[in-house]
């Protein structure tokens, strides 16, 4: 097992904020770091390497969906995004631009801890469906899967995904053909019960972005399908998995 502490990357303008998490998030074992705008978040993310940031959107210098879009850039670390209570579009904005998950402001210290564990959780789970061949690997077309590595290539190439991404597509693939809910996606990926989180499009806009990564023609994709009144699906794919 490893000790070694994960580390967290709290960005937030608000000195009361960081104080809090700092210390709470401490006392429940993480090593935590912090920033107070966006220019130096960026610099301390480069020098430590956290494991999961916690990203405020209106900071100065530099907001957090600049700050969000530099590190997707370079990195695939989770992103838990603070935004405004009420204001949707803060929230939509920061996932399309690579957001994991996102906490409404003001918040409870227990919900986002919560929304940390099982974000780190879902991201660094191995898969153990037994639908998944022995290898690992799974060959659909141009694309390949690695379930081992958590690693997606298409025509050869290394497609980026964030883990969260990679946990959606892993579950998808689990049991292509069949439609999953969005809610039943929420609890399986996130690890929301329904009663917890009903803005589903927290969903909806990861299908999006990977669909943008992984299909030829996005807005007629041929993988990652939508079951009209259901969910999303992945198309049937018995026939086409090869392990090696």
């Amino acid at each position: 097992m490893n000790n070694q502490k994960e580390k967290i990357l709290v960005v937030d303008d608000e000195t009361s904020i960081r104080r809090i998490l700092e210390t709470r998030l401490s006392m429940i074992g993480y090593e935590v770091i912090s920033a107070c705008d966006g220019e130096e978040a960026l610099n301390i993310f480069r020098k430590e390497y956290p494991n999961l940031v916690v990203l405020d959107v209106m900071m100065p210098k530099l907001d957090g969906y600049g700050v969000c879009q530099e590190l997707r850039k370079e990195s695939d670390v989770p992103i838990i995004m603070l935004t405004a209570l009420g204001d949707v579009s803060d929230r939509i904005t920061g996932l399309e631009l690579g957001a994991d998950d996102y906490v409404v402001k003001p918040f409870s210290p227990k919900e986002l801890e919560a929304r940390i564990r099982s974000v780190l959780r879902r991201i660094d789970k191995i898969s153990i469906d037994t639908s998944i061949p022995d290898s690992g690997i799974i060959n659909i077309g141009l694309l390949k899967i690695d379930t081992n590595k958590r690693q997606v290539y298409k025509k050869n190439e290394r497609v980026r995904l964030t883990g969260m991404e990679f946990s959606l597509l892993e579950l998808l693939v689990s049991k292509a053909g069949d439609a999953f809910s969005r809610s039943c996606i929420l609890q399986e990926v996130w690890g929301y019960t329904p009663e917890r989180h009903v803005d589903t499009r927290v969903v909806d806009v990861h299908i999006s972005r990977l669909r943008a990564k992984l299909e030829d023609d996005p807005s007629n994709p041929d993988l990652i399908l939508t079951a009209r009144g259901t969910g999303y699906l992945f198309q049937k794919i018995a026939e086409n998995i090869k392990s090696y």
